[in-house]
């Protein structure tokens, strides 16, 4: 297999476009052209993961986390992001990048851990704006099914849990083709009205291209007319976190020792009791503290995340129980997400999973 052709498989699972604007997610070392010997999965890609890719002749590293986040100024080996990058080119290793790619994709990173907690009837709980994109055409009303048909398998016309959605207004239009014009309907030089369909349909940004591709490819005039519209709307499967519930509500201390079974942990970092139950939950895997407000809003009983600062803590304001697990702990499905997901969509190739524990933080 070529490069090119495993970010395609990922990339259609998690398109880039659905990573946070801070983030540095795709292909971060390599070239898309190179023939595969074989994939190493993992959660964060250091030097001795690509001795393990070594070891394993894998020469393309599929990480969650991206080992270039901050541009280097200079590579001379002296960090361990430096040294990693260092060794995976002398060895001609690729490396890719999902993060909040992954983060953001409906049955991503925060789907599998608020399945792991036990979580029923997930919903996004921060969902991501200005994802969607429309496109206006105008074309003849004798070809205007045949286009929207069209327009509707290149995935136009989504809308949560409907598709084929689209709105059309009839009318006429003209046009007049100059000398070097070749008109499939009409005459050159000779003004021309036209009856026709003004076609409207939604997408999702990341679909841009392919969907510009089918429009002129489709469409029966030589210049082709359209708008495309960048909306502010947002998409209710696309975002960061989740929110669901409990099969039954538990007490504080119980929902904290079920943490640790859940997630196999030493310790859980926690806001003070608030002397009721437990069943709402939010969840954010990484560092989440940005989302307290919103699972507060959403009238969460306890928000399951990690990184927070001692100063965060008071942002519970007696209204949530705030709950770190750590950052590396709420985000440790995400490796065998994404192994299964590869191993599933190319059985016959080598996709190997990492044995490296790469979390820096330690307990004793």
């Amino acid at each position: 297999m070529k490069l090119h052709q495993v970010i395609e498989i990922l990339e259609a699972w998690t398109p880039n476009n659905y990573a946070e604007s801070f983030d540095n997610t795709g292909l971060l070392v390599g070239d898309r052209n190179e023939n595969l010997t074989g994939i190493l999965v993992c959660h964060d890609t250091l030097e001795t993961i690509v001795d393990e890719a070594i070891q394993n002749n894998c020469n393309f590293i599929v990480s969650y986390h991206p080992i270039l986040f901050d541009g280097l100024k200079k590579i001379t080996g002296k960090t361990y992001v430096e040294r990693a990058v260092i060794k995976a080119i002398q060895n001609k290793i690729s490396i890719y990048a999902l993060h909040t790619a992954l983060d953001n994709q409906p049955h991503g990173t925060n789907k599998v851990l608020s399945d792991a907690i036990g979580l029923t009837n997930s919903k996004v709980l921060i969902p991501q704006s200005a994802d969607i994109l429309k496109l206006i055409t105008y074309v003849p009303k004798n070809h205007a099914e045949s286009l929207k048909n069209t327009l509707f398998d290149a995935g136009a016309g989504n809308i949560g849990n409907y598709d084929q959605c689209s709105f059309a207004l009839e009318g006429k239009g003209t046009f007049r083709g100059n000398e070097n014009s070749h008109p499939v309907i009409g005459e050159k030089g000779i003004r021309h009205t036209e009856e026709e369909i003004q076609l409207g349909v939604i997408f999702p940004k990341h679909l841009k291209q392919n969907v510009l591709n089918v429009l002129f490819a489709n469409h029966p005039y030589e210049e082709v007319a359209y708008e495309l519209y960048q909306t502010l709307n947002t998409r209710q499967d696309i975002g960061m976190g989740m929110i669901g519930s409990l099969a039954k509500p538990m007490h504080e201390q119980a929902f904290l020792e079920h943490l640790k079974t859940t997630l196999n942990l030493k310790i859980v970092r926690h806001s003070g009791f608030l002397a009721k139950d437990i069943q709402k939950v939010a969840v954010l895997a990484g560092s989440g503290a940005f989302s307290i407000g919103e699972a507060i809003a959403q009238n969460a009983d306890a928000l399951v995340t990690g990184d927070l600062k001692y100063h965060q803590f008071f942002e519970s304001e007696g209204n949530i129980l705030l709950a770190d697990v750590g950052h590396f702990e709420s985000e440790q499905f995400t490796k065998y997400l994404i192994h299964d997901y590869l191993v599933k969509k190319i059985p016959n190739f080598a996709v190997v999973l990492s044995k490296l524990n790469t979390n820096p933080i330690h307990y004793t």
